[in-house]
């Protein structure tokens, strides 16, 4: 495998559970050093979130492959000077604590900045670093329904529903590594110095909502929840078969739109002028979804069904689980599955590396780390002699 892009640059991974965490694995998937720093004794929550084997999550398999874990103890003296001793020679520092904490702790933008002007820091929060909200605690759940997201998922009619993700937490992840890359570009590439990336859980998600607010900024419209319908855009949803399954055909594209109405043999749906078009067909969606889940309902075979729509060249298929994932040939043949061996010696799959990069592809350069696993190799290499690091566990400062 070539070199990985990110070769060379280290990051410190202060934060916990997902959202800073899920920023610093995407990078560290591209080949940067990532020293994550856990609290003694208990280490990062997510090692008992959900199923766990042998008392570690599998899902921290994941989140945290080809990280090291170092631990510290944040809230003491010595452990924050710790953290300043290795921020110095850091390329990357990522926290999600509520604002004030780090500030708190003697490691504030503007502390770090000083004593390691090439620094970038990545800073996670549910409101972002200022702002009327900006003490209020922010969950992904919360930032969701702050973004305008949760108000559209679900039914007429009903209550609000999540997506069963934290769709919050990545998001705004993404984001933050954006915005790392970002800055490492205009630091290295066209000489500028280190600098502070505000992401907030909310804001991730409120980049996505597309026309919400300028359709509200013009017509007043608030988009109002349509369960598994496309508000505004003329055919897309879910449609129930033969044996009380769904598929999702989208034939919202002009051309697609015929293909489709032919496939189903409604000709004069085809033809009807008045339906060319997406914004005649949204007028008339109730009578377009109508025809088309008549036929869908009719279908007795549904791999049949979805060979026609295929062979229509329209864009449809099943709804798929995380059973049909793990064994849909599609994802294997593409290298989608990544496989590891946990320290425990289970194999664990996983989300493989994305997106995929020809030249300079990312890579698992190893498995998640056992708790406090590379302390001692880190803060030797920072500088520490072995007295010093016995005398900081005997007092509980590292483990």
């Amino acid at each position: 495998m070539s070199k990985q892009i990110l070769s060379g640059i280290r990051i410190i991974e202060l934060g916990q559970l997902i959202a800073g965490p899920f920023a610093a694995k995407t990078l560290a998937d591209f080949g940067a050093e990532v020293i994550k720093v856990e609290p003694p004794r208990t280490g990062d929550p997510l090692r008992k979130w959900r199923l766990l084997h042998e008392g570690t999550s599998v899902w921290w398999e994941a989140q945290s492959r080809s990280k090291k874990s170092v631990c510290v103890d944040l809230r003491q003296p010595e452990g924050q000077a710790l953290i300043r001793r290795l921020a110095q020679e850091a390329d990357v520092l990522i926290e999600n604590f509520r604002p004030g904490t780090m500030e708190k702790w003697g490691l504030s933008w503007e502390t770090l900045h000083e004593l390691n002007p090439r620094l970038i820091m990545l800073r996670v929060s549910g409101y972002g670093q200022n702002g009327p909200r900006a003490q209020e605690p922010g969950f992904a759940a919360v930032g969701e329904a702050f973004a305008g997201l949760r108000y559209l998922n679900g039914e007429p009619g009903r209550a609000p529903v999540r997506a069963g993700l934290s769709l919050g937490d990545t998001i705004a992840g993404l984001h933050g590594a954006l915005g790392v890359l970002l800055a490492l570009y205009q630091r290295d590439a066209r000489g500028g110095k280190g600098q502070m990336i505000d992401a907030a859980l909310y804001e991730g998600l409120f980049n996505l909502t597309e026309s919400l607010l300028p359709e509200y900024s013009v017509f007043g419209v608030v988009r109002e929840p349509a369960g598994a319908a496309l508000p505004g855009i003329a055919p897309s949803n879910a449609y129930q078969c033969h044996d009380g399954s769904h598929i999702l055909i989208a034939g919202n594209g002009d051309a697609i739109f015929q293909r489709l109405m032919h496939c189903i043999e409604r000709e004069d749906l085809a033809n009807d002028p008045a339906l060319a078009h997406n914004d005649g067909r949204v007028a008339r969606v109730e009578e377009i979804d109508a025809a088309i889940e008549a036929w869908t309902r009719a279908q007795t075979d549904i791999d049949a069904m979805l060979d026609k729509l295929k062979a229509a060249s329209v864009p449809s298929g099943r709804i798929y689980s995380i059973r049909e994932i793990a064994t849909e040939p599609h994802y294997r043949e593409r290298g989608a599955i990544a496989r590891l061996q946990a320290a425990s010696g289970i194999e664990v799959e996983m989300p493989a590396v994305f997106p995929v990069l020809s030249e300079t592809p990312g890579g698992i350069s190893h498995r998640a780390p056992t708790l406090g696993e590379h302390t001692d190799a880190v803060l030797t290499e920072a500088g520490f002699d072995a007295e010093t690091l016995a005398d900081l566990r005997a007092r509980g400062i590292i483990a």
